[in-house]
């Protein structure tokens, strides 16, 4: 498995994708009843190879990501050949950026000297969707990139 296994949750929100995933293998229903009591180690299979297929779609898709946390938040852009970096870090203990209210104060005084700035820029890995989900591994979430695309005009 080259991702990780999707949750059940997920796997639930994408029942009818996993239906046709098996249609076309030729497996039917009955037949996937059939594996799952009498084959668990084919049906961990299937599952596996289902989840890695929507993941490489997601990352392929997916052009940014925020890791956000209490001082620190890294927003990437991610291009067709490289993965760029805002790194902000704010350098007043009392702030957490987790909370309305710490993300309130940063708002407010964003350009204060208790606020440093990086960017950075590198180049993808030969895979650069292991790249992308070894970001979402270490705590990233997908999103639409507007906090990068702000930081990028306020601050580029």
């Amino acid at each position: 498995m080259k991702y990780t296994r999707l949750t059940k949750e997920q796997l639930e929100e994408l029942h009818q994708e996993f239906i046709n995933f098996l249609a076309t293998q030729s497996i039917t229903k009955s037949e996937w009843d059939d594996i799952k009591a009498n084959k668990p180690e084919v049906a961990e299979e299937e599952l596996d190879i289902f989840s890695d297929l929507v993941w490489e779609g997601v990352l392929t898709k997916v052009k940014y990501l925020e890791n956000i946390s209490k001082e620190q938040m890294h927003l990437f852009h991610l291009t067709d050949k490289e993965m760029k970096l805002i790194a902000v870090k704010v350098m007043n203990p009392e702030i957490d950026l987790t909370t309305k209210v710490g993300f309130d104060w940063f708002k407010r005084n964003w350009q204060s000297d208790f606020v440093d700035y990086m960017t950075a820029s590198k180049a993808y890995t030969e895979d650069p969707n292991q790249d992308k989900f070894e970001l979402i591994r270490q705590g990233a979430v997908i999103t639409k990139g507007e906090l990068y695309q702000w930081f990028d005009k306020v601050i580029g």
